[in-house]
């Protein structure tokens, strides 16, 4: 018999790794222990039961061929994943062309980027109701159903006419836009009204609470804004993204809407063993010596014009004209993990990145060294840590970022030791992390002058710099985030006389 759970859990990608062995599916934990995933994982033994709501790629017109729920369990807990068989056009629809092609630039704040002509809005609609009466199958009267991304936008309207009984948060892993390019929109009032029916929204960082409850003012009456002070790790002192206040709730027509801003952590702890292993230590020694590089820089993102590459390389390829000492002394290793096939988004991205990493490595390159390390495949979680410990620099400066996990990683992997953190304003993550050398990727003098700094920063300072760092990154790890959320669903209040209505 089905138990409902206290905590349902809707995400678009599923909870484990799939592979084949011997012509048989095999579910594998995550590769890598940190990231969203693992990161949503970490609160399922820590509630009653709970859910995962997923899909899963099925011919159109034909019954599944996998069990649409199973029971899993894991290092983190027991749990119920509920698959749902989606037709290759409807993912093609839901992700690759809506999420990607219009939502996903508007989100990023470029709007010159955003395009509908591809679009099946009704498509879209149909997948979010399906995730939203599959989370109401699973929850338990006054369960909290917890909306992961944009994509899922649409669900807590459905959930809400459905489940009136349950408590709805919502989080958001991306940047959230000022009201004048949120409102590019077409469908701007539709996502608005459903995110409008949750009882809680969080995000990364204040800035971007500021900007949803913007818009609830600029398209609705909204008959109270509650606000309080931002508390001083969060400020983010003079940069872009920096915000004294944020609100806290949104109250109109009979509901409260509370707002979060609480940034995700990363598993510090678990990053600082891991590369204290010996094993490991040798391994960064070994990257070094083949690397060989008197200044390893290390970059590691995906293919995407939000996350600033373009702008990075052209930065590294002034460097080297710039400051030609540096010529065969440093080396800059860039991982840009491809788009997933049918992502045609980024496709223009892919081919400016390759024919820039093609053109610098040609033309400041010789036999012995060649500038650029480039590759466009992830890898495992352990051998980018020994990366990460093994570089002097991390350069992560992209244009747009809701925050920037790789930032943090790359500091706990120091381990308070000597190295320097290249950010941009732009990543969230900034405004925690303000002894990084933060910088304003669209500026070509001030790219110039950050990168300059961080390869003639004395050691004394970088080390002094890297343990206030690793002080935040321990201090507001993933542990601090998880139980932040739990103590936020608690505080929410079942609805009063709400029943549940027929799928």
């Amino acid at each position: 018999m089905q138990m409902a759970s206290s905590l349902v859990i809707v995400y678009h990608r599923q909870p484990y790794e799939e592979d084949v062995e011997n012509g048989k599916t095999v579910l594998r934990e995550n590769a890598s222990p940190n990231g969203i995933v693992p990161a949503l994982k970490g609160f399922i033994g820590r509630v009653a039961r709970a859910s995962w709501i997923a899909w899963k790629k099925s011919p159109a017109g034909k019954p599944p061929k996998f069990e649409r729920r199973i029971g899993i369990t894991d290092s983190f807990g027991s749990y119920d994943v509920v698959r749902l068989p989606l037709s290759a056009e409807q993912v093609h629809q839901f992700y690759h062309v809506t999420s990607k092609e219009a939502l996903w630039p508007i989100l990023n704040a470029f709007p010159s980027l955003y395009s509908s002509a591809n679009t099946d809005w009704a498509t879209f609609r149909e997948v979010n109701r399906l995730f939203a009466q599959a989370a109401c199958e699973e929850a338990a009267p006054g369960a909290v159903v917890w909306v992961h991304d944009y994509n899922l936008w649409l669900v807590p309207r459905f959930v809400r006419e459905l489940r009136p009984d349950v408590r709805i948060a919502f989080f958001h892993h991306t940047p959230f836009p000022p009201p004048d390019v949120f409102n590019v929109l077409p469908w701007r009032d539709e996502i608005l009204d459903s995110l409008l029916a949750c009882d809680l929204i969080g995000f990364h960082i204040p800035r971007y609470a500021r900007n949803f409850a913007a818009l609830a003012q600029s398209l609705r009456t909204v008959d109270d804004i509650v606000e309080r002070d931002v508390p001083a790790e969060l400020r983010g002192g003079r940069t872009a993204l920096a915000e004294p206040r944020t609100p806290v709730c949104i109250r109109l027509r009979g509901h409260s809407v509370h707002i979060d801003a609480t940034p995700i952590g990363t598993h510090a702890e678990l990053i600082r063993a891991t590369v204290q292993r010996p094993e490991n230590l040798a391994r960064a020694a070994q990257i070094r010596a083949e690397l060989g590089a008197d200044k390893l820089i290390v970059s590691v993102g995906r293919v995407d014009y939000a996350k600033g590459t373009r702008e990075q390389l052209a930065a590294f390829e002034r460097l080297l004209k710039r400051r030609p000492e540096w010529l065969g002394r440093v080396k800059l290793l860039l991982t840009a993990v491809a788009p997933a096939e049918g992502m045609t988004a980024y496709r223009a991205t892919q081919t400016t990145i390759e024919q820039l990493v093609g053109r610098i490595n040609g033309h400041f390159g010789t036999l012995s060294w060649q500038p650029i390390v480039f590759s466009t495949t992830s890898m495992p979680f352990t051998e980018t840590l020994c990366h990460y410990r093994a570089a002097d620099i991390a350069w992560i400066t992209p244009l747009r970022d809701g925050l920037n996990l790789v930032a943090k990683e790359f500091v706990a992997a120091h381990v308070n030791d000597s190295g320097v953190l290249v950010l941009s304003e732009f990543a969230g993550a900034a405004v925690e992390l303000a002894d990084a050398v933060l910088v304003n990727p669209n500026s070509i003098s001030q790219m110039d002058a950050a990168i300059d700094r961080a390869l003639d920063m004395p050691i004394n300072e970088q080390r002094q710099r890297m343990q206030r760092l690793d002080a935040v990154v321990c201090q507001r790890d993933i542990g601090h985030w998880t139980r932040h959320m739990l103590a936020a669903f608690g505080a929410l209040r079942r609805p009063q006389g709400g029943k549940a209505k027929a799928a």
